[in-house]
């Protein structure tokens, strides 16, 4: 899609978006998160299968969390079957999910370059674009002169530390409005007549054998007939309360932005090499990633030791943005497993299901996820784009290891 300037489409907006409803004291289904993962499940249970008796509980305020903070990079190219399916599922609803939500988001498929600085970069690279163009994935290998081309300011020098031996590249990948996007999805399934709650934490659920009757909250006990878990991050306080291990991690995850430029930057990219990933937003800021803090926690902020070296990878890449100023930074909380893929599916509860895990991937999958989970909840049976992601799989081995793939916060 063209450039466009930022808001300059949005529909006339009345004083809020969406209600603000006291919740009622049942209902059919009880999403847990009222981030992106929550508001599209809520959108798409309303809208593929007519289930509209639903509440999206949210602590703080609606998409304040991940949804607010990611640097809302969208791809598919990922290495095995498992998780490109579900990638490239949630990229073609990415592609008309402007006018399903009749909304702007600002998708920009402006293309996703995965840098090589090692022969092993190399070798793992093109064996990922063989398995993406076996999936009917676009995806292209392209030498250090190609990657010039598309990318005219990154360094393709061969006397620096980690010379770009070459990249993957996925022309239809690119970023959307992060806020525009759960917005969009928010006022939807305003829309249906689901209730969106803020400020209402879960502080603990009631059981009867393999059931959870009732989720215990600030504002009041809600019975539900069924539970989504969508919570990211903290996913472990929730499941922990229910009494389920998890094998998930939380980690900080910083990103940052620097002061508005002139549009120079027309592509993103990604280096596990150097630890950074870069892009331009539409208003002309540069949105940079780092990899993750090593220690576990729930804060919303990072280690300054994380932001310099991440400065110092995007500076080596990229040396025309030495002179950029820093604007702004910020932290989320990633959610990691040890195969750096989703946990989608089943618990030991028959009426509790649950989506986590996504670590960096949380944003680009969330049409996915959300048009998935809810088809799994609305016939208690996981959809084929997430039967591979169950909790059992570290019982049975059977992993799917996306390390390589899943970008540098892993």
């Amino acid at each position: 899609m063209s450039p466009r300037t930022p808001g300059a489409d949005l529909p006339e907006h009345p004083d809020s978006l969406w209600r603000s409803p006291e919740p009622k004291r049942s209902y059919d289904v009880v999403i847990v998160g009222g981030g992106g993962h929550g508001l599209a499940t809520a959108h798409y249970l309303a809208k593929n299968h007519g289930i509209t008796d639903v509440a999206v509980l949210e602590k703080g305020w609606l998409a304040g969390g991940n949804m607010a903070r990611n640097t809302t990079i969208i791809r598919s190219n990922y290495l095995w079957d498992e998780s490109s399916a579900i990638y490239e599922h949630a990229l073609k609803l990415w592609e008309g999910l402007e006018e399903d939500l009749g909304y702007p988001i600002l998708f920009s498929q402006r293309g996703v370059l995965n840098l090589a600085h090692t022969l092993q970069d190399v070798r793992d690279s093109v064996r990922r674009v063989e398995a993406n163009k076996l999936n009917g994935i676009d995806a292209e290998w392209l030498e250090p002169d190609e990657v010039r081309k598309i990318c005219p300011v990154v360094n393709t020098s061969t006397d620096i530390r980690y010379p770009v031996l070459g990249a993957t590249y996925q022309p239809r990948a690119g970023i959307a409005k992060h806020d525009y996007v759960a917005w969009g999805f928010a006022r939807r399934a305003d829309e249906a007549g689901i209730d969106l709650v803020q400020d209402c934490e879960v502080t603990g659920f009631d059981t009867d054998g393999n059931r959870v009757t009732g989720v215990r909250t600030t504002r009041g006990t809600i019975s539900a007939g069924t539970v989504a878990l969508c919570a990211a991050g903290h996913t472990s306080v929730l499941t922990d309360m229910l009494g389920i291990p998890v094998p998930v991690q939380s980690h900080p995850l910083q990103a940052l932005v620097s002061e508005l430029l002139e549009p120079v930057h027309p592509t993103v990219v990604m280096s596990n090499a150097v630890h950074v990933y870069v892009s331009q937003a539409h208003k002309g800021e540069l949105v940079m990633g780092a990899g993750v803090d090593s220690y576990n926690g729930y804060g919303q902020r990072g280690a300054f030791h994380v932001i310099e070296r991440q400065m110092a990878a995007a500076v080596e890449l990229f040396p025309v943005f030495a002179r950029a100023h820093l604007l702004r930074t910020w932290g989320g909380i990633v959610d990691t497993t040890p195969d750096a893929s989703p946990i989608v599916g089943r618990t030991p509860y028959d009426n509790v299901y649950l989506n986590c895990g996504w670590g960096t991937g949380g944003f680009k999958a969330t049409p996915g996820i959300g048009s998935a989970l809810a088809h799994t909840i609305a016939h208690d049976d996981p959809h084929p784009y997430v039967a591979p992601f169950t909790l059992d799989r570290f019982v049975t081995g059977a992993l799917v290891d996306e390390h390589g793939a899943a970008a540098v916060a892993h």
